[in-house]
């Protein structure tokens, strides 16, 4: 490309219309929040309206002098082929009143450029410098994300909404039952959206819990429901699964010691999860971007996604950045979860670890999620399965289930039996027989 094609021309002179606005009233960078400096073909631009953007936020005023004085101060007034350019900008826009549709002209051209420019990149990428396929893909992911316009939504008013608003009320609120009938008769099941965080110390049953949630979720054919498991293999999950489908003891079905009868069950349970949209994968050390990547791709095929679970958020792969903490290590992974959650429009189920603190206390609290910080912050329900040595019954284990955080749902508790013979909970009256 040059600068003597008419599609370069006709760039360039979109730029010194949207930098002359800018100069005769500064006003409009409101209208044009969506442009970055990146978006100019030309570098000089880019320049320009970064200085621009610079002396906004600085609250000072945009206009020729402090533009030329901003440049001046760094000793880059050359760089503009002097105080002359700038006046030229300003001469050559006779009204601001296009700015808003210039603007989205250098954003097209800039994303087409991006486009090709990309395209160039992946040409010459090697498989071979990556560790793995998924670091291949995950690195194309990232270009593709940086190429991505840099969205800033405007403030709108009710009268801009109420199209939208009306829209969504006339929507059908959709939830996904889980099996459990008294959380969903208080909660209405797992809400889209949800990044839900079920932390609990060992022996609880958490993994089973999961499973029989996972289950329940799947049988509502509201999408599909996705597991990662980073401890076991998909044939021991699969274990515990047919063990609570069929009732026969679990310690048998891992030592293979069956009956024929017991056989025979065997298949008619797993004839009946075949025709559920359930899916394992078992991956040690696995990585948000994976999730991501592997959701969007089942989403693609299966057509919607009910649920994301991962057994557990701890031992994932977790990269950190150069002074930065695990806490806040681990919060960049549910940070991104959440958004998973919001952009597939699915419930992100995440199991986590309790502190030993927790040992200390009477009732688990949000600060006993094991590196918290920012992990009570990004979700929407926090949940904690624990054990009270003074509850028992008959014929299992009592689990307290505490809903210590739920956004739209409020706090509550339930008591479960867990029968971890046949990895089955189900659940007891509130209050204590």
């Amino acid at each position: 490309m040059n600068l003597t094609g008419t599609f370069e021309v006709a760039d360039i002179a979109a730029e010194q219309a949207v930098l002359g606005a800018i100069l005769i009233d500064c006003s409009v960078l409101d209208e044009i929040t969506f442009l970055e400096d990146r978006d100019f073909y030309n570098p000089m631009h880019q320049q320009i309206y970064k200085t621009m953007r610079w002396l906004e936020k600085k609250n000072n005023p945009v206009d020729l002098v402090t533009v030329t004085e901003a440049f001046a101060k760094f000793g880059k007034i050359e760089d503009l082929g002097g105080v002359d350019y700038l006046y030229k900008l300003a001469n050559s826009c006779p009204t601001t009143a296009n700015v808003e549709y210039y603007a989205k002209i250098i954003r097209s051209k800039a994303l087409e450029r991006r486009v090709k420019n990309m395209a160039e990149i992946i040409k010459d990428m090697s498989r071979d410098d990556y560790e793995s396929d998924e670091e291949f893909f995950s690195y194309i992911e990232a270009l593709v994300s940086e190429m991505r316009p840099q969205h800033n939504e405007k403030m709108q008013s009710f009268k801009d909404m109420r199209e939208q608003y009306f829209k969504h009320l006339k929507t059908p609120a959709e939830y996904i039952p889980t099996g459990f009938k008294q959380f969903d008769e208080w909660a209405k099941g797992l809400w889209r959206k949800w990044l839900f965080i079920s932390a609990g110390r060992p022996s609880v049953g958490k993994t089973a819990m999961l499973l029989q949630r996972l289950q329940g979720v799947a049988m509502q054919n509201k999408g599909a429901v996705l597991l990662f498991s980073q401890e076991m293999k998909k044939e021991q999950i699969i274990d515990r699964w047919i063990s609570s489908a069929t009732g026969i003891p679990f310690q048998r079905i891992k030592h293979k010691n069956l009956k024929p009868s017991e056989m025979d069950q065997i298949y008619i349970a797993y004839e009946a999860f075949e025709e559920l949209p359930l899916y394992v994968q078992d991956s040690a050390g696995v990585s948000i971007e994976e999730v991501k990547a592997v959701a969007k791709q089942i989403k693609k095929k299966h057509g919607r996604l009910a649920a994301i679970a991962v057994d557990y958020l701890q031992i994932m792969k977790i990269p950190r950045r150069r002074g930065e903490t695990r806490a806040e290590a681990i919060g960049n992974v549910t940070g991104e979860a959440k958004r998973i959650a919001m952009d597939l429009d699915c419930c992100f189920i995440m199991l986590s670890q309790m502190s030993r603190e927790f040992e200390k206390a009477l009732k688990p609290q949000l600060s006993h999620l094991k590196e918290s910080g920012s992990i009570e912050q990004d979700a929407d329900v926090v949940e904690f399965l624990w054990h009270d040595p003074n509850d028992t019954e008959m014929g299992g284990k009592v689990i307290q289930q505490t809903i210590a955080k739920g956004r739209d749902i409020g706090l509550n508790e339930f008591r479960l039996l867990f029968q971890g013979w046949k990895m089955q909970f189900r659940e007891l009256p509130k209050e204590r027989g």
